[in-house]
């Protein structure tokens, strides 16, 4: 029998062989029907994907907008200030000047202000970082009795607002002469500050592996040597996050600093706060005295960027 006189199928359909090409004759159009699928998710994802992605950018743009504007408003006089908003700057940009940041630099209370807030912003951090590392190790991997209620007593800590202790603590300073006193803002701070320090430093110690805390004692290393030679290491990100924060907190300050500083020698929050005229919008001390006692948070920032970056991210990543 010859391939063309083939039987006709027996559920109506034609000859076997022609009924076998039917899906291979189908296979092309699945396949580009597939392909075109494909594009349009594909195309669907990356539209998405810049939808996001404008958002995102128009967004911090939007959000530096003050910021700008108070840039561009520490670069105009007095006089141009009283005239318009930062935005004349678009259209008359020689109207910036340096003068309001030479006014400031050449005040001798602002660049005083600057060393007086580094004497007190320095030994408050170096202090909760020495001390919040102790107590987070013998928190962590020392045993004695009360440990775990003496740590809840210090998460307590956390819930207490700075402004209820201002009042007791200053008759307390008053009374031992600290009152008024470089060595009291620093106290203050490093008190505050400690709370933070052993509850997030407690938490990163403890996620240390006991195995290797017991093979450095089996090797005969003491408390003290199994301190800094394995556990300061490893905990370095959480150390160098944590003093990022208090650093920050201090420099930034101006409350304790107005109660508890001596007025003879400010900080530069309340230095730049004695500057302000009682009358005028005082834009032209305020906005360059603001991105003046940025700059020095911004470098340590970022000298510091990768250990606070990888400490956030501590414990996250297994």
């Amino acid at each position: 029998m010859s391939r063309s006189d083939a039987p006709p199928d027996p559920a109506g359909g034609a000859g076997t062989p022609a009924a076998a090409k039917a899906p291979y004759a189908k296979a092309p159009y699945a396949a580009t029907s597939y392909a075109k699928a494909s594009y349009a998710r594909l195309a669907s994802a990356k539209l998405a994907a810049g939808a996001v992605r404008v958002f995102l950018v128009a967004a911090a743009l939007f959000w530096l907008l003050p910021t700008l504007g108070l840039l561009l408003s520490s670069f105009l006089s007095p006089t141009d200030l009283n005239k318009g908003g930062w935005w004349q700057v678009l259209t008359a940009p020689s109207r910036l000047t340096a003068g309001n940041y030479e006014r400031l630099l050449a005040n001798d209370t602002i660049t005083g202000s600057l060393l007086n807030t580094f004497a007190i912003a320095v030994p408050a951090t170096l202090l909760v970082l020495l001390l919040g590392s102790f107590a987070g190790y013998a928190f962590a991997w020392l045993e004695f009795p009360g440990r775990d209620w003496l740590f809840l007593v210090v998460v307590g800590l956390l819930v207490v607002p700075v402004q209820v202790a201002l009042i007791p603590v200053s008759e307390l300073f008053g009374t031992i002469g600290l009152f008024e006193t470089t060595a009291g803002v620093v106290l203050f701070h490093t008190a505050f500050g400690l709370p933070f320090a052993v509850f997030l430093l407690r938490n990163f110690f403890a996620q240390i592996p006991r195995e290797l805390l017991e093979a450095a004692r089996l090797d005969g290393a003491g408390e003290l040597r199994l301190f800094t030679r394995v556990v300061l290491p490893l905990g370095g990100p959480a150390i160098a996050s944590l003093g990022i924060f208090q650093f920050l907190w201090v420099w930034n300050d101006m409350l304790v600093a107005l109660v508890f500083a001596d007025s003879a020698s400010p900080p530069i929050t309340v230095a730049l706060q004695q500057q302000v005229r009682q009358f005028g919008n005082n834009i032209d001390v305020l906005a360059p005295g603001a991105f003046l006692s940025m700059v020095i948070p911004l470098v340590v920032f970022f000298a510091f960027q990768r250990q606070f970056v990888s400490g956030v991210m501590a414990g996250a990543i297994k």
